[in-house]
Formats: C-alpha cells, structure tokens, sequence
C-alpha cells in the first residue's frame, strides 16, 4: 500500500478529482489501521522527531505514564510527561543524543505501582535520523516472578541447613545459658558471704570482691542478653524454612484486627503512632490460622513502627471484594527506595542494624500458605502500605437433581 501511494503521489497533477479523492481514503484507510494497531499494542510507544516534540503517542504509553493530551508536534516528550525520573531521563538521553535500553523506572499507574522498562532510539530513515521512539514494557510481573523464584530457591537452600543449626547452634546456646546461670548463682552466693563478713568487720577492712559483683553482674546480663538474641534469630530461621502446619478456622478478620490492635495500642502509643482501622461492615469471613496471622501483622507492625521513628498514623483497612478479601496496613514512615524495594521479601535482606532479615520472608510463606498474595507499593519519604489479599471460601454447589428426586 505505501508504494502504491508513493507512485500515486508522483502522478497526482494528472489525477483527477475523484481519483484525488479515492488517494486520500485509501491513506486515511492506511492511517487508521497504523493507528489501530499501534493502540493494541501492549508496549507503549513513544515517538518524536528531531527537536523532541512529541508527535505520536499510542494507548498504552498515555495510560502508563497518565497523558491526558498532548499537541502534536509541539510540546518536548519530557514536558508531556508528568513522572520526573522519567522526563529527566528522557531529557538527559535524547538531548546527548545517547541511546538507552531497559532503563527501570517505578511508574504509579491507575493508583498501582507498576515497574516499567524504558527503552529509547534513533528513528533512521535513508540513512538519516528522523526522529527518536521510546519504549515502555511493564515488567513488573516479570520481575515479580523472578523475585519469587530467588525467594523459592533461597528457601530451599535455607531448608537443607535447618537441621545443622537446630543442633550445631541451638544446643551449645541452650549449654552457655545453663552455665551462666550457674554462674549467677555461684556469684550470688559469694555476694551473701562476702555481705556478711563485711558487717562483721569495720569499713577499712572491707571485703574486697564485693565492690566487682555489680560489675560482674552487668556482664553477664549482656552475655544472657546476647544469648537471648542468637535463640530468637534462630527460632526466626527455623520457622521461615520449616514446613508450616496450617490450622485455618473460618472466622471474621475484622474481630482478629481489633484484637491485634487492642494488643498492641500500648507499644504503639509509647513510640507516638496513632492506630487508625477503616474495617468494612459486613466483612465476609475467610479461612486462616490465627496463630500464623498474628505473626505477619505483628512483623507488618513492628516494620511500620521502625519506619516511623519520630511517630505517624498506622491505617489498616478491610475491604471485600469480588472473590477475595483485601487487607492494607499503611504507614507514614520513611517508605523504601528503589534499590532495596525488589529485594525487601529475600531472606536476610535487613536495613535494621539488629534485624535479621527473615520477618518479610516469613510474612511472605504464611501468606502463600493461605493460598493469598502480598503486595507492596512505597515511595521514599512518603510511607509503605503492604496489600494482603485472601481467598474467600468456595460456597460448597449442590449437584442438579434428577427429575425423580423429591
């Protein structure tokens, strides 16, 4: 069809009117199917030309980046965009005439935080170039399936090492803490006796142990402490890699909520963090393990406490929804950045200097193990707000009766 009317085109002086006519449908015809398919495309494309306006735009690159409307040929691409990172890296790009592929860039889509590729080059044409195309693929399922898969393989590798540290760790600990103990003990009786020598003498005389027992005792109080520690990461490893029992009861996640929040209103008072429940009337109820839901929303908790250090709100909300049931627990806290936002689920992964890296790992397992998904959505300084959705309970259908059954 191009070279037919580029041949066309060579000849329109002797064309007649009609014909003149017929040539602008069929390449209004061309235009539209072009303009169909570019909007059926999954990618979004971006095109320019050599001063950078913006001259062509398909569906999904305008719902991607939120492009309401846009002159074309007028406007640069980076002012059409309304992402910063985005616009400056397009700027920077195309005005150094450089070429990118995959640059990653996390994109709010329709109120989603969406990871999007974003790829850009020269449009060449005779040997010139006309113009720049920028492409955008959502990965964010991609990455998310990979992210999983180190999450699963990660597991795996942890699950064959439990065993040794049940028995290589845990027990020369559960030993150190009997010792010391018995050490304590022997230290406390020195005490008593070195007490009562020193009121059977006069103070020039005084017993000269005595004055290094509270110093003793500050030391063992951190080996107990530290000993402590070591049990509780431990106890951490051992239930993110084991396999869990699952005892789900039918029940309400509204009641559960407010019993969560009741229990710790207390600690999230004394860090100055208002607890706010949005919980929706008439919650449909679901199937889970209370036991194993208090462990992820205390972990959920405890992160958006560390968060928010200088105080905040904390806002958990319920909402049903077609098949399944929504929970969100949002802070204001620091929010995460983009470099550690990919790798937040991996064990061992920690921004906390005391943290061990296994609280997300294990919010994640019990969540899978409920047959639901977790999903995360954070901007850097402006808070996190973690999405727990679970599956509601399959409504048992009676099988058609026969014509003969009463």
């Amino acid at each position: 069809m191009r070279q037919f009317l580029k041949r066309a085109l060579q000849k329109v002086e002797v064309l007649k009117p009609e014909q003149i006519r017929n040539l602008l449908g069929l390449s209004a015809k061309e235009i539209d199917r072009l303009e169909t398919v570019m909007d059926s495309l999954i990618r979004g494309v971006l095109v320019c030309d050599t001063a950078n306006k913006l001259i062509l735009a398909n569906k999904a690159a305008r719902r991607f980046f939120s492009i309401v409307s846009y002159e074309q040929g007028r406007e640069t691409i980076w002012s059409v965009i309304p992402e910063e990172p985005v616009a400056e890296f397009l700027a920077q790009t195309l005005l150094s005439t450089d070429k990118a592929e995959e640059r990653e860039f996390y994109v709010d889509v329709n109120g989603i935080q969406r990871l999007l590729a974003v790829s850009v080059m020269p449009v060449v044409q005779d040997r010139q170039i006309t113009g720049s195309v920028i492409l955008i693929e959502d990965i964010t399922e991609r990455r998310n399936r990979e992210a999983m898969l180190r999450r699963m393989e990660s597991l795996a590798s942890l699950t064959t090492l439990a065993a040794g540290v049940a028995h290589e760790i845990k027990n020369p600990l559960g030993a150190l803490s009997i010792h010391v103990q018995l050490i304590q003990k022997a230290m406390d009786a020195q005490e008593k006796l070195c007490s009562a020598l020193q009121s059977t003498k006069s103070q020039e005389n005084e017993c000269e142990p005595y004055k290094y027992f509270r110093q003793v005792d500050k030391y063992i109080k951190v080996i107990n402490e530290e000993i402590d520690r070591l049990n509780r990461i431990i106890l951490d490893f051992l239930f993110a890699v084991r396999p869990m029992n699952v005892e789900p009861r039918r029940g309400s996640i509204n009641e559960f909520i407010r019993e969560l929040a009741a229990f710790v209103s207390f600690e999230l008072k004394e860090a100055r963090i208002e607890c706010v429940l949005n919980l929706e009337e008439n919650l449909s109820a679901v199937d889970f393990d209370a036991a194993l839901m208090k462990q992820v929303f205390l972990n959920l908790i405890k992160n958006a406490s560390a968060a928010m250090s200088g105080g905040g709100t904390l806002t958990i909300t319920t909402e049903d929804a077609e098949g399944e049931i929504r929970i969100t627990v949002a802070d204001t806290g620091r929010g995460i950045s983009e470099e550690d936002f990919p790798k937040i689920f991996e064990p061992y992964f920690t921004t906390k200097e005391t943290g061990t890296g296994l609280g997300l790992t294990v919010v994640f397992k019990v969540v899978k193990e409920h047959k639901g998904d977790i999903n995360v959505k954070s901007r850097e300084g402006e808070g996190t707000v973690f999405t727990i959705t679970l599956p509601k309970p399959q409504l048992e259908q009676r099988l058609i009766a026969y014509k003969g059954d009463k």
